[in-house]
């Protein structure tokens, strides 16, 4: 597997593909979400073959968004189909690949170690001190996309969405749980400040 050249040929498709109103599903959050992965990764002794697919679908999860927003996951595991073979990757292991980029979507559902892994990544900024830069960003990109049209409607969406996640892995749960649970105080005081 050549996995350099995979990279470099989506992280050119995003660049020039994906458009400018995504503030928050940018080139910025695939590399964030690569390295997410790759921690992961290492902290559940995942490495060689396996660590290699993680980091394809770590590339690939949003490069749908390049085509189309709401549902984009599947025109992520078609671009992954139609790109990483030449690349030298098996259909096998681009099957493995489309369970990690589904196991994005949300509500997620991760099934083996590897989508729980990917998943985790996915949401890794949730539970870190950048939650609000960064939830500033989907907060802009989804008033653009008529998903929200308060910044009250947004804070009450991400403080629901907050209680209801769990990470799948113990690396995440030891790394980003406290975190988040005080993400989840600082978004319920803000609130209340706001009635």
């Amino acid at each position: 597997m050549d996995f350099e050249g995979a990279k470099k040929f989506i992280i050119n498709k995003l660049q020039k593909e994906i458009k400018p109103d995504l503030s928050y599903h940018s080139i910025d959050h695939t590399l964030d979400v690569l390295q997410a992965a790759i921690r992961y990764a290492e902290m559940e002794g995942v490495n060689g073959h396996d660590l290699e697919l993680i980091k394809a679908a770590a590339l690939f999860h949003d490069a749908g968004f390049a085509e189309i927003y709401d549902g984009h996951e599947k025109a992520s595991v078609r671009l992954a189909y139609e790109s990483l073979p030449e690349f030298g990757y098996t259909n096998e292991d681009i099957k493995l690949i489309e369970g990690m980029i589904l196991s994005t979507e949300i509500p997620q559902h991760p099934s083996t170690h590897l989508e729980k892994i990917i998943a985790d990544a996915d949401l890794d900024y949730i539970g870190r001190d950048d939650l609000f830069v960064i939830g500033q960003r989907l907060q802009y990109e989804w008033k653009l996309h008529g998903k929200v049209s308060s910044l009250r409607e947004w804070h009450e969406k991400q403080l629901e969405f907050l209680k209801n996640h769990e990470y799948f892995t113990k690396s995440a749960q030891k790394l980003r749980n406290n975190k988040k649970q005080e993400n989840i105080m600082e978004l319920e005081n803000l609130l209340r400040l706001k009635k």
